[in-house]
């Protein structure tokens, strides 16, 4: 999961179920307000974030249920492996994805965890809307078309 992004980024974590379930209206990066174990833990690769959510509570956002597993050399300095943690972005950002998310009633997803060139650990959140079973179907569908329709193109060359 430690593989390289193609922007140096060296990516932790990422939800490959978010675009299945999910429609993509808008994504933002923020950061995560992390402990000294927590971040250890990270760069090893074995965090999982399939069903997290971000929602707001009182002025911030916050991630939830996205898992962080201990790290086995911190002993009893150990942090929870899914406590809240508070997202870092401009006041600005946070108001607006607050009232999408309260009047719109839209969804924010995590997408990844990656890190950025400064070793920093950072987030992609999605704004989004969850698709019904026709949708998802009709997703399905497109995917194993376009797996077909590789197969023959590669055949026929």
């Amino acid at each position: 999961m430690t593989a390289p992004k193609g922007d140096g980024h060296r990516l932790a974590a990422e939800n490959r179920k978010a675009r299945f379930s999910y429609h993509i209206i808008d994504t933002w990066e923020a950061g995560i307000q992390l402990t000294g174990t927590e971040i250890k833990s990270l760069r090893g690769g074995r965090s999982n974030i399939t069903d997290s959510y971000a929602a707001p509570y009182g002025n911030d956002l916050y991630l939830y249920n996205a898992y962080v597993p201990e790290y086995l050399q911190a002993n009893r300095f150990n942090h929870e492996t899914r406590r809240p943690r508070r997202l870092l972005m401009h006041r600005k950002e946070i108001n607006k994805l607050m009232g999408a998310v309260e009047r719109e009633g839209l969804t924010l997803v995590p997408l990844d965890i990656h890190f950025n060139e400064k070793g920093r650990a950072k987030i992609t959140l999605a704004l989004a809307k969850g698709k019904n079973a026709a949708d998802k179907r009709e997703t399905e569908k497109e995917r194993e078309w376009n797996r077909e329709k590789s197969r023959i193109m590669k055949y026929r060359e």
